[in-house]
């Protein structure tokens, strides 16, 4: 595999994430963002709404551009990566789903789709999947319909949002309602069938991810390829 085509590790890549953050955010702003991450990690450890082998839900949901995508649609096509991921407002999030962009040829060889979940708005999702160039689709899921069937639904602290606002973040312009709520970050591949193949969340701490390469392996082991 050439350089050029290296899987991304997104453990390597945070680390570049948390220095430019340190060098672009005040001290006292980063230890409430970091504090908050910590205490989710305690709080939520175990995420999964889904196991490997069970039968994942049906839904539609609208894309950045408000046309409604299908799963099975998707599925008639064969197995589907879904993640689900809290903003475009979190720079983890930014990261991550960088990464698997990244990895989309790896994942479409493989016969598979792959969709990224969050329950922002099509507006916000479509300045998304533009900021980073995203070519799988990024589905809106107000309310967290959705991804409560799939991963836990935090409210994030307040402390955090009032925080992001002092930065220039309104973190409530990028929903339809002031809950607050955001899905602990998931994955999950299903098979053609919709059946759970790979379930998969680091836990609250959103500054922990799935790798791109788990997921490769994943479908790999899985479709026996």
């Amino acid at each position: 595999m050439s350089k050029s085509h290296e899987v991304p590790v997104y453990e390597q890549e945070k680390i570049q994430l948390q220095a430019d953050l340190a060098a672009m955010i005040p001290k006292e702003s980063l230890a409430v963002f970091n504090d908050d991450a910590d205490q989710l990690g305690l709080d939520y450890v175990s995420a999964l709404k889904l196991s490997v082998g069970d039968q994942a839900p049906l839904f539609q949901l609208p894309n950045a551009v408000n046309k409604i995508v299908a799963l099975q649609d998707l599925l008639n096509e064969g197995p589907v990566v879904i993640t689900f991921y809290r903003g475009n407002w979190c720079p983890y999030c930014n990261l991550v789903l960088n990464a698997y962009q990244r990895i989309l040829p790896e994942i479409k060889a493989l016969g598979a789709n792959f969709m990224a979940i969050s329950s922002q708005n099509p507006d916000s999702s479509l300045d998304m999947q533009t900021k980073h160039s995203l070519e799988f689709e990024v589905l809106s899921d107000s309310g967290n319909q959705v991804a409560k069937q799939f991963t836990t639904i935090i409210q994030n602290a307040v402390e955090a949002v009032d925080e992001a606002q002092k930065l220039g973040v309104d973190f409530y312009s990028f929903y339809d309602d002031q809950s607050r709520e955001v899905p602990v970050p998931a994955v999950f591949i299903l098979d053609k069938n919709g059946k759970v193949l790979f379930a998969k969340s680091e836990g609250g701490d959103y500054r922990l991810r799935v790798e791109p390469s788990e997921i490769l392996n994943a479908l790999k082991v899985t479709l026996n390829k």
